[in-house]
């Protein structure tokens, strides 16, 4: 399931499977089979992805799981909120750092 979350990602980020295959350092044949999910990406690959989009590995491994969670349960709307949950506490905790630094520079 991974490797439909990273092309359904790359789709969103606007870049194509050429530009894509270049930033990882892999061919495109071997994107495509990870998107296609006929193999899976290691671990450092994952990593490259996650600095590529910059976002946490973390996010990446968790978004992956709750779409897969969705299909299994036929509820896209329960993957809704679980992303619109996750969305507000990253928004959450940026927030927290930016009034942190504001107040470091009083």
């Amino acid at each position: 399931m991974i490797g439909e979350t990273l092309k359904r990602t790359r789709n969103i980020y606007g870049m194509t499977a050429s530009k894509m295959s270049t930033e990882l350092g892999i061919s495109p044949s071997y994107l495509s089979e990870i998107e296609n999910g006929k193999k899976q990406p290691s671990l450092e690959l994952l990593e490259k992805y996650s600095k590529i989009y910059g976002i946490k590995l973390s996010s990446l491994i968790l978004l992956s799981e709750s779409i897969e969670e969705a299909k299994q349960k036929k509820d896209g709307s329960a993957f809704i909120r679980r992303l619109m949950l996750n969305l507000i506490n990253g928004l959450s905790e940026s927030l927290e750092d930016v009034t942190r630094e504001e107040q470091e520079k009083v």
